[in-house]
């Protein structure tokens, strides 16, 4: 399964959780990549915005 379907399972919109997954990535610790996954992304950027 790609992660593109794998968003789509998640109820994710792909091209916003690609995007931001990518923007990312690079500075990312990679002990924390899990919290990248789609299935934990949603929560990542409800915290995010409540950090704003």
């Amino acid at each position: 399964m790609t992660n593109i379907e794998t968003a789509k399972m998640n109820g994710l919109d792909p091209q916003a959780y690609l995007a931001d997954v990518l923007d990312r990535i690079h500075d990312h610790k990679i002990s924390r990549l899990g919290e990248l996954l789609p299935w934990n992304w949603s929560a990542i950027t409800t915290i995010d915005a409540k950090a704003a």
